[in-house]
Formats: structure tokens, sequence, C-alpha cells
């Protein structure tokens, strides 16, 4: 009898745990969101992320700063995907994703994979981009995290606050402290979040004024990049954010402490001294970024949440249904 109710006792305990790690978030989200609906929703992403990535090491940092830019404008809603239409003012336009943001057509082919194996959309098109950013960062050697999730999708676009909201290549460092304190994001979010730099690369004309008149920049690393991106022209050549675009390293943040970031944004995180401290730490220090870095992007990934029965889920990531 007594084992029976010690037994009992711990059913109970295991039920009421389970209950706990399952609930919602107070903003409604939860990494379990899927379990019940449609289990195979995740491994299904994966799969497709892993492939992209695999084809394209570049997609994955493409991948990743879809997620940024979405949940920058007007939380974290599936918007960017939307294509323009009598009423929607495409945010893929916007002078931060024009001839910039890419793998459209990567989230085009997980909505369609995920759809199919879970029989009918049930995955949203807002949360596709949050699991496709975390499984890009890992395909790629990085950090993983438990993705909160429940999103809904927007039936709604706004290129004006993309233009206003995406951090820009030539802020400062109090612009992007106040940037991302109107996310509701600190300075640690910055910092960490600007690691994402690790991977990928950045257009001649983001970071051309940088080259030519900026003061903190590595004389023999300026001279390089004006080799292929000159005063005028060549707008569209590639520099690669660090040393190694297709690992998540910390060789980010060793760039900032040699003057070396590509970004005039970059390198504004060695001008402050509480945001240098952090630079510093990451750079010798890759399990405290990676730590970091996860919880930020679980941090930015609540930014404004459609959930319950605002929005839509959309059967096309580029439409509103």
């Amino acid at each position: 009898m007594a084992f029976l109710t010690l037994f009992q006792a711990l059913l109970i305990l295991s039920l009421a745990a389970s209950t706990l790690s399952t609930r919602p978030y107070k903003n409604g989200l939860t990494p379990y969101f899927y379990d019940y609906v449609c289990p195979q929703a995740l491994p299904a992403i994966k799969r497709v992320v892993e492939g992209a990535v695999q084809q394209e090491r570049r997609m994955g940092a493409s991948l990743l700063r879809l997620h940024f830019h979405d949940c920058f404008v007007n939380g974290c809603d599936g918007s960017i995907l939307l294509d323009s239409t009598a009423t929607i003012e495409s945010e893929k336009f916007a002078a931060p994703n024009n001839n910039s943001a890419r793998g459209f057509e990567v989230i085009d082919q997980i909505k369609a994979e995920v759809d199919r194996v879970c029989g009918r959309p049930v995955v949203s098109c807002a949360d596709i981009l949050a699991i496709t950013a975390r499984d890009s960062v890992v395909a790629l050697g990085g950090p993983s995290w438990k993705v909160q999730l429940g999103r809904r999708d927007s039936t709604t676009a706004s290129r004006t606050t993309a233009n206003n909201d995406i951090p820009a290549p030539n802020m400062d460092l109090p612009a992007l402290i106040n940037n991302f304190k109107r996310q509701g994001l600190k300075v640690k979010d910055l910092v960490a979040l600007s690691g994402a730099h690790t991977i990928g690369f950045a257009q001649c004309f983001t970071f051309r004024n940088r080259t030519f008149n900026d003061s903190n920049i590595n004389q023999a690393f300026a001279k390089n990049l004006r080799s292929y991106c000159p005063r005028t022209g060549s707008d569209s050549n590639l520099a690669s954010l660090d040393p190694t675009p297709a690992r998540f390293d910390t060789l980010y943040y060793n760039n900032l402490l040699t003057q070396k970031g590509l970004l005039h944004s970059d390198q504004a995180l060695s001008t402050g001294e509480s945001a240098l401290e952090l630079v510093k730490s990451y750079s010798y220090d890759y399990e405290a970024f990676w730590k970091d870095f996860a919880k930020s992007m679980v941090r930015m990934g609540n930014i404004k949440p459609l959930t319950g029965n605002q929005g839509q889920i959309r059967s096309n990531c580029r439409r509103v249904d």
C-alpha cells in the first residue's frame, strides 16, 4: 500500500511538472505549441533548412536576418513575407530590405512541406521564421534554444515602419541603444544580437562610407575593402561580416577589438563602456556569447506577437487569406 501511495505521489508530481512545462508564457507563447497538433512540424522545418544551408552556406545568415527584420516591424508577425497588393505596401521594398532581404523561396518551400506533413495550415509563417532562424544558426555551428511558439500571422505590412525601425548600418551607439530600447530590448541584447553578424555578408553600399570616412577603422582593412568597394559604383559587391562568414563563432567580436568591424554600426559597439565590456567578454568566451545570444533571440521573438484570435494562419506566406 505504501508503494502504491508513493507511486501515486510521484505520478501526481510528474503530471504537475508536465502541466507547468507546457503552460503558455504570459504572451501566449510556449515551446510546445505544436507538440500535439503537429509534432512533425519542427523536424520538417529543420530538414528543409539544413538542405538549403548545405546547398548555399550564405542562406543561413539570410534566413536569420528575415526573422530580425520581421520582429523589428510591429512585432514578429510574418509581415516581411507579404507581397505588395492594392492595399499592402510590401516591406520587401523598404530600404533595409530592397534587393537585400533574401530566402523567401526557402520559406515558401518550408511552408509547403510543413502544411503537407501536418495535413493543413496549422503552423504560422511568423513561427516558421522564428524556427528557421534557430535552425539556421545551428546548421552553421551555433547554439540552439527552445523557440517560443504560437504566433499568428499579420494581415497587414508597413513599409514606412520598416524604413524607420529596422536598425541602419550607419547608426552610432546611442541611436542603436534607443532603437533597441523601443523594442523593449537592452544593451546586452543589442551586443549579443549584433553577433548575428558573425555569419553572412553585406553589400558595398552599406559600408562604403565607413571605409572612406571613419577614423576608427584599421587602415589595411579599409584599403582592402576599397579595392572592391570604390567611391562610386559596385554597390552590390559583397564583403563578409567577419573572416568566417559560414561559421557561427566569436571572430566578429575579435574584429571589433582591432577596428575591423565591417559596418559603422558594428564598430559602434566598441565606443561605449558597457557595450565594449560585453564585446571583450564575447571575444574570448564563446559559451557566454552563445548563452546570451540564445536568450536575446527568445526576447526578440517575444516582441508583440499576435496570438489567440488575432491575425490568421496564412496558407501562403506571401499573401493574406
